[in-house]
C-alpha cells in the first residue's frame, strides 16, 4: 500500500521510496528511510498529506506520497 492510501491518525512503517532519484535523496536526508515510522496527521484538498516523521512535520504532494510504500497501521 502507498502512503497516499493510508488513513489519517495511523502510524505506518516505510517499506520503500519509489520516486525520482533527487526526490528520494531529499526524503532520505529528511529521515524518510526504509523502516522509519510515519504518522499521517492530515489530508488536504488536492491530495497533499501532512505527516510526522521523527518529530518533524512534512507536507507531501500526491505524486510523492503515491511513490512511498508502507506497511502496518494501528500501532
Amino acid at each position: 500500500m502507498t502512503l497516499y492510501d493510508g488513513q489519517k491518525g495511523e502510524v505506518y512503517e516505510v517499506s520503500g521510496v519509489y520516486v525520482e532519484e533527487p526526490v528520494t535523496r531529499r526524503l532520505q536526508a529528511l529521515g524518510l528511510n526504509d523502516g522509519t515510522k510515519v504518522r499521517i496527521l492530515n489530508r488536504k484538498k488536492g491530495g497533499a498529506l501532512i505527516i510526522q516523521v521523527r518529530g518533524t512535520r512534512l507536507a507531501l504532494g500526491k505524486h510523492i506520497s503515491s511513490g512511498i510504500e508502507i506497511k502496518g497501521g494501528k500501532q
